[in-house]
């Protein structure tokens, strides 16, 4: 997911940070506020595979080391319902990546297969290894990223108010382009994005939320009255730098607590200082329309390997550590949930680094904002590789 977020994200967790975790930040040491967000990130037109290296059989990654375990090493193996990670596995196969590219025939076919029959097959065919630091570290980090889902309207009514555009035509010309602040009151930058909105909102931090998160679903009124759901999707930014409404809030001494509720309160307590709060933020994010089939709207948004992505089963990780398409074995307890299950690594955002770190692709609709906004917890992973 193209995200300038969280926690994408947003993030937002981590990605995105909801905007504690929907805008929260991403970093290896514990934070209480929203910081930068991955900012969108080019696909490599290819991730390097690991190489041999070191004693055991240990493999290397430009930042990670793999180190050769057994199965029994891990936790909860035995109980996970595989069968949930094999629709984002078969996904991953619609843009195979070597060498995994070359088991996807065998994955497809075990699509119907029981999970007993999927993790022989996996104990035969595949080798795990832990994910570990140059510096032998194999704990990290674990925040969340979802989909917002928010009501919109194709024109702008009393309520609904708040544009999402698509890129301005003079996009390219201008780099820079204005600024959050200079959108909202500049005539020659108003008369650019003239005819380019897609939709309104009615709130301009959900709109905030939307951006920095790099997609959402709409369900948006048409002009006749007709309701129908869209998804709009990254399609480039202002070129502006990102700032944390957040941490702009700390700095002014304004709040305590720069968590997405913190923000919140502090907004219904000061609604004339809403607009001075989102223009601390000069980045502006720019989207495209994309049909929302009944077939796509059960799954996520397009990760950065180009596929959609999988509520629960897909992780976005540094491409630098885990190469797109890798299933990777994660375990992570912690106040907000215990995790031990089979993902896949699909997506990526600039905040996602380091060996361990991983960004949980919690789904859309508030029980996932509410879980990614909340998420940043203890991390191990473990990669699964061909014999």
């Amino acid at each position: 997911m193209m995200r300038d977020s969280f926690n994408r994200r947003l993030w937002v967790g981590c990605s995105v940070a909801a905007v504690a975790g929907i805008l929260a930040g991403c970093g290896s040491a514990p934070m209480v506020y929203p910081t930068a967000p991955p900012a969108p990130v080019a696909r490599p037109a290819v991730v390097p595979a690991p190489v041999p290296s070191g004693p055991g059989g240990s493999l290397t990654q430009p930042r990670s080391r793999w180190v050769p375990v057994a199965w029994s090493e891990l936790p909860g193996f035995g109980q996970d319902n595989l069968f949930e990670a094999w629709n984002a596995w078969l996904k991953s196969c619609e843009k195979p990546v070597a060498p995994m590219g070359a088991l996807c025939g065998e994955v497809r076919r075990l699509s119907i297969a029981d999970a007993q029959a999927q993790r022989d097959w996996m104990q035969a065919r595949l080798q795990p290894y832990r994910v570990e630091s140059a510096q032998g570290e194999s704990t990290g980090l674990l925040t969340g990223y979802f989909e917002p889902q928010l009501e919109a309207s194709r024109v702008p009514t009393a309520t609904f108010t708040v544009p999402l555009y698509q890129p301005p035509l003079s996009l390219g010309q201008r780099k820079p382009w204005y600024t959050r602040q200079e959108i909202d009151t500049l005539p020659e930058a108003q008369a650019a994005l003239q005819g380019r909105a897609i939709a309104y909102l009615a709130d301009p931090i959900d709109a905030l939320v939307l951006q920095i998160q790099g997609s959402g679903r709409l369900r948006i009124a048409q002009p006749d009255g007709s309701q129908r759901w869209i998804r709009v999707a990254y399609a480039g930014t202002n070129d502006q730098p990102y700032r944390s409404v957040g941490r702009w809030l700390l700095d002014q001494g304004l709040v305590r607590d720069a968590s997405w509720p913190g923000i919140k309160t502090w907004l219904a307590q000061n609604p004339q200082r809403r607009q001075e709060l989102l223009w601390s933020n000069p980045r502006m994010v720019f989207f495209k329309e994309e049909p929302l089939s009944d077939l796509d709207a059960a799954f996520g948004p397009k990760g950065a390997q180009g596929v959609a992505l999988t509520p629960g089963r897909s992780i976005a990780v540094d491409p630098g550590s885990i190469p797109y398409g890798t299933p990777v074995w994660m375990a992570s307890s912690g106040t907000q949930v215990s995790l031990q299950r089979l993902v896949l690594a699909q997506d990526t955002g600039t905040a996602i680094t380091g060996a361990i770190r991983a960004d949980y692709f919690a789904g859309w609709g508030a029980e996932a904002a509410d879980l990614a906004g909340r998420l940043r917890q203890p991390l191990q992973l473990w990669t699964f590789w061909p014999k």
